[in-house]
């Protein structure tokens, strides 16, 4: 649907929103108040366009990508977004010192703050995003919500908690139907947000939700609203020019979500056939009319399992899934964006709906553990190779070397992948991703591609729920005991001919070659679970190879060194010849290094081993009952005392990393004996935070060294 000034249902644009991008001339050169992987996708078009680039950046991001490829770039100092990329001043003082013209906010950051928008205007640099009125009504969901009714957009019943006194939240909650979602009023990225079924969980939930948004985003308000459960996530793309158009580029489904953040997106979705898409778009363009939209915004929608859909919000910047609307409408998001800065309408052609073609997915790789709770991960990206293949886009601001910060968000790189139809699409990006090589961090790459893989996802059977339906555990499931035999196999050969290629004599015979018969060496590993596999091998006159003491068939063709710390091995075992990559001895997931372990990328997915070294370190022993560190953060509360009781599951003390709040829960039931770290302490990765100790433990430990 479109609307414009020839139009009953049309809105002119507020003649009193001075700041909404107007200009009557060219963008010569935009900075980007903004890092990584979008700084670098803005970039890309403006050099299409022939427009000049401007990087800002972080103490931590000097070498980075999108800085080293920006014409210009400024130094914002500071590590964190507080000190850099959130300085509304320091970035316009950087556009003025190198004449740009224009800023592009990105997203996140100051993209969608009214009074960084004002600022621009009043410093003459054009804002390419929405006018003021836009993001300011926008920047509230309260105000949001009651705007959209106004304007005829379906809302889910809501209250305001601002001034409510606690004692009447219960029944609030109880008048909106339960369950309900404590959500914060400002910022996103599910942030400030908490889904509450026990009434008994609420006030904590609201209490949490608020101490969460008040640092994310600096206004701590929160509202309650109705949960829909089992709904999808649809969101409609809408663009608007200065000269009264909004019209509406199809949807993205965004339903395969963790903690309220979106992993995979995908256009078009099967749950919309062409009459919800009508109506859909109809809502989302009215919702940008009533705004007097300018740019490209995202109207986001619940889509309930009867087929009513209910507004959520409008994001007024480009969305970091904006890619599959690229792929499928052949759209340039960016420089339409550019474009309607410049004052230019939108193509005529788009009045009568954008094009849908093929199937796009864009799957989120992020930096972070699946398994423990989606924990966020920060250290050395040792290795990042992601194969070009057929229909595959990558969008991404970093590469080998690079550090992941603990003051950003950990998503590392964007693999889209379109295609003529669903099926080819994510069978593609499924590939893509189980044939690249991530090694340092751990990703939830093996979790993206079980989900591409799963029945009920390749049906389109997908919700808001999917992932506590389907839980990460389920869907990774253990590594196969054939695979790690060989991981394991591969490593110690591997580890052979690094020690054998760094002898200084005879350096061309196999290690463990012996011209007599003898005992064959050995190397020991441990997997992911803490079990411990031996290998056993020699190259003889009748070359000998054993996992855990049961012979294997196998021949060793050849090891071939690649670069640094990886090799190839040229394998047969049990009459199938595989040619796998190994990387020995890299820097673990910490900011520490440490020797011993060991990565093989198999051809369906990479295992992690670790060498258990023959002579262990007695300093490496830890204090039964510790909890440490599982990533750099801040100490935010502590909720317990040396002396205290606790039990098993106890929340004792609560980090704060990457935007969000980590709770450090007791691992078993004991006595609070150590608490070297208090409210405000920063830590490390690995770093002691509070020893539990069980008295069986604790009278075991004494036996031992009074023996």
């Amino acid at each position: 649907m479109t609307t414009s000034t020839t139009s009953p249902n049309t809105i002119s644009p507020n003649p009193t929103d001075t700041t909404a991008p107007r200009s009557t001339t060219p963008i010569r050169k935009i900075l980007v108040a903004n890092r990584g992987e979008i700084a670098r996708r803005v970039f890309r078009t403006c050099r299409d366009l022939g427009i000049a680039t401007v990087a800002v950046y972080s103490d931590d991001d000097a070498q980075s990508l999108f800085v080293l490829e920006a014409d210009e770039s400024v130094p914002l100092g500071g590590s964190t977004p507080a000190e850099s990329y959130l300085g509304g001043d320091l970035v316009i003082e950087a556009a003025l010192r190198t004449g740009a013209d224009a800023i592009h906010p990105g997203y996140g950051f100051l993209s969608e703050n009214p009074d960084f928008a004002r600022a621009c205007a009043e410093a003459g640099i054009a804002f390419i995003g929405p006018g003021v009125r836009a993001i300011e009504l926008m920047g509230s969901k309260l105000a949001a919500r009651e705007l959209m009714e106004n304007a005829g957009v379906p809302v889910l019943p809501g209250k305001d908690l601002t001034g409510v006194p606690e004692a009447d939240i219960p029944g609030i909650a109880d008048a909106i139907g339960w369950p309900v979602l404590v959500k914060a009023s400002h910022g996103g990225g599910g942030r400030g947000m908490r889904v509450v079924r026990d009434p008994d969980e609420l006030l904590e939930a609201i209490a949490s939700a608020r101490r969460e948004a008040g640092a994310a985003f600096g206004n701590d308000t929160v509202f309650l609203e109705h949960y829909v459960d089992d709904p999808r996530h649809v969101e409609i793309q809408i663009f608007g020019d200065t000269h009264g158009t909004v019209v509406h580029l199809n949807e993205r489904e965004c339903s395969i979500q963790r903690r309220h953040q979106k992993i995979l997106e995908e256009s078009p979705s099967v749950a919309l056939d062409a009459d919800l898409r009508a109506r859909m778009g109809e809502a989302a363009v009215l919702a940008g009319a009533a705004l007097d939209y300018v740019g490209a915004g995202t109207v986001e929608f619940l889509l309930g399992p009867d087929g009513r859909f209910f507004f959520l919000e409008v994001n007024t910047r480009l969305q970091v899934e904006h890619p599959v609307t690229e792929l499928v409408t052949g759209l340039d998001l960016v420089r339409l964006q550019v474009e309607v800065a410049e004052g230019a309408p939108l193509p005529a052609a788009l009045a009568s709906g954008a094009p849908l073609r093929g199937h796009a997915v864009e799957a989120r790789l992020y930096a972070e553990d699946p398994a423990n709770g989606f924990l966020p991960q920060a250290g050395t990206l040792h290795t990042f190779e992601i194969p070009g293949l057929p229909g595959i886009r990558v969008d991404t601001g970093v590469a080998a070397g690079d550090l992941i910060s603990p003051h950003y968000d950990p998503m590392i790189a964007k693999v889209i992948a379109s295609g003529e139809n669903r099926a080819e699409a994510t069978a593609r990006l499924a590939q893509a991703l189980r044939r690249s090589r991530i090694h340092g961090i751990a990703t939830n790459r093996a979790l993206l591609v079980a989900i591409l893989e799963e029945e009920a996802y390749g049906r389109g059977e997908i919700s808001t729920h999917y992932l506590e339906q389907h839980t990460p555990e389920a869907l990774l499931g253990s590594v196969p005991e054939e695979r790690i035999r060989l991981a394991a196999l591969t490593a110690a050969l591997a580890a052979a001919h690094a020690s054998r290629a760094q002898a200084r004599a005879l350096a061309t015979i196999p290690s463990g070659f012996r011209s007599n018969p003898s005992l064959p060496q050995s190397r020991s590993y441990a997997t992911a679970d803490g079990r411990e596999i031996e290998v056993e091998y020699s190259f003889g006159r009748s070359p000998l190879f054993r996992v855990d003491g049961e012979p294997v068939d196998a021949r060793l063709l050849a090891v071939t060194d690649v670069a640094g710390n990886e090799a190839v091995v040229d394998l047969l075992v049990d009459g199938v010849r595989r040619r796998i990559r190994t990387t020995v001895r890299p820097a673990t997931q910490t900011l520490k290094p440490e020797p011993g372990r060991v990565v093989v990328d198999l051809p369906e997915e990479s295992v992690l081993l670790t060498e258990v070294p023959r002579f262990p370190d007695p300093s490496a022993h830890v204090r039964a009952g510790s909890l440490t560190a599982p990533m750099p953060g801040t100490v935010v509360r502590v909720e317990t005392e040396i002396g205290a009781q606790v039990t098993k599951g106890d929340v004792l003390l609560v980090m704060e990393a990457m935007k969000m709040e980590h709770a450090i829960r007791a691992s078993a039931d004991g006595t609070v004996v150590d608490l070297p770290v208090s409210v405000g302490t920063a830590v490390d990765n690995g770093q002691l935070l509070i020893v539990v100790e069980d008295p069986a433990d604790a009278a075991a430990e004494g036996q031992e060294t009074a023996s």
